[in-house]
């Protein structure tokens, strides 16, 4: 999985939501993504054969029904919004265009398979289609990579 950026020339402002998304994901970046591995390697056998997941530098994303997704501090939950349902869109936020303009245009600009997690607050685009199911020692590998030596 390599993240990407949103083209700054189509950068559309976010708002709260007036209803939140059910939570279908849960991401974290730089420090946070750090934090939830560390919170997935903590995690009970049962709860960590409930999510799949991808990574890349600096950015986890795990997939999961809404009830077993781990939580810690500044995590973004993600869901789907039925006009663009080839995103992850934030759980609380809405964007100030069309979602399936937005659809649109994030796919085209990713040119990576579908869906995409957006994470408006830190501009990635994370292609989550190739997610797989979690292991402890997948969530170490990665986890001792992004800490350095």
């Amino acid at each position: 999985m390599s993240p990407s950026s949103p083209d700054p020339r189509f950068s559309p402002s976010w708002s709260p939501r007036s209803s939140p998304l059910p939570a279908l994901a849960v991401a974290g970046v730089g420090p946070v993504a750090l934090a939830l591995a560390r919170r997935v390697l903590e995690a009970e056998d049962t709860a960590l054969a409930r999510w799949s997941g991808v990574a890349g530098p600096g950015v986890l994303v795990l997939l999961g029904d809404t009830e077993s997704l781990p939580w810690v501090e500044g995590v973004v939950y993600l869901g789907r919004d039925a006009a663009a349902p080839s995103l992850l869109l934030p759980c609380t936020l809405a964007p100030d265009v069309a979602p399936s303009l937005l659809e649109r245009a994030l796919i085209t600009r990713a040119q990576a398979g579908t869906p995409l997690a957006v994470l408006p607050r830190t501009a990635h685009l994370v292609p989550v289609g190739a997610a797989r199911p979690l292991s402890r020692d997948t969530v170490r590998t990665w986890l001792a990579r992004q800490e350095g030596p």
